[in-house]
């Protein structure tokens, strides 16, 4: 792979967004991963250094690391240069230098996405697919009462896989708001066609301001072990297009 430095800049037009993925098992040399950790400021090496295990201190490496390169491959900024600001919800964007790319983050165990795009706010979220949990409870506790009723109409065997494409669905526009779970998850409905959600729609309470004709969801699956779902900031009428990428080799 091209360094991202180096190689010529990627285009990333209007309507295009692209949705970078890395597995952190795969990035293991010892060079690699010494010029990952000088690319990082010195508060997000000390951030990543406060992980008590060595494969969340990989992980949290890789995804701050993708992020950087990420963004180099249609900026002409040395990975390194990139700085980050939070918002008062903890969302991080780029304060310096500036540019018009958007970006959001996502990993978990075995898998770290970064979807990128230019002048549309954006969400990422990513789950395994071993996750278990007392599904019906939850959806209960935190969906909404439309989607929680919708869950209990799926049969046993397949409500594991639909719980979480409600639930990286959610976290995604909560993430692509930039507000996180200051927005109630319940103020808000998904609904999923009964097998495969290449037609997501969403619903707001009243008191939730927001369009639904403004944002375009999308869920799928990343390789065997991992569901990726997305949500863009875009005009219905002009559907924005997502690719993924597999960041292989050395990221820098």
């Amino acid at each position: 792979m091209t360094p991202p430095d180096t190689g010529p800049a990627l285009s990333l037009t209007a309507g295009h967004a692209h949705l970078w993925w890395a597995v952190p098992e795969r990035l293991t040399d010892r060079d690699a991963l010494a010029r990952y950790r000088l690319a990082l400021t010195d508060e997000e090496r000390r951030k990543t250094d406060r992980f008590r295990f060595a494969r969340d201190r990989q992980l949290c490496l890789i995804a701050r690391v993708l992020v950087r390169t990420t963004l180099s491959r249609y900026d002409r900024v040395q990975a390194s240069q990139w700085r980050f600001q939070a918002n008062r919800y903890g969302r991080p964007a780029i304060e310096t230098p500036a540019s018009s790319l958007r970006f959001n983050l996502s990993h978990t165990s075995g898998l770290v996405v970064c979807l990128v795009c230019r002048n549309r706010k954006v969400g990422v979220d990513v789950e395994p697919l071993s996750r278990t949990g007392e599904w019906l409870d939850l959806a209960s506790r935190f969906f909404s009462a439309s989607e929680a009723a919708a869950l209990r109409q799926v049969n046993a065997t397949d409500r594991p896989r639909r719980f979480l494409e409600y639930w990286t669905l959610k976290e995604a526009y909560i993430k692509a708001r930039g507000m996180g779970l200051a927005i109630p998850l319940s103020d808000f409905s998904f609904h999923l066609p009964p097998r495969h959600p290449d037609d997501v729609r969403i619903r707001f309470a009243p008191a939730l301001d927001d369009n639904p004709a403004r944002w375009q969801f999308g869920v799928c699956q990343l390789g065997e072990h991992h569901l990726v779902a997305t949500a863009v900031e875009a005009d219905a009428s002009a559907p924005v297009t997502i690719t993924p990428h597999e960041a292989v080799g050395p990221l820098l």
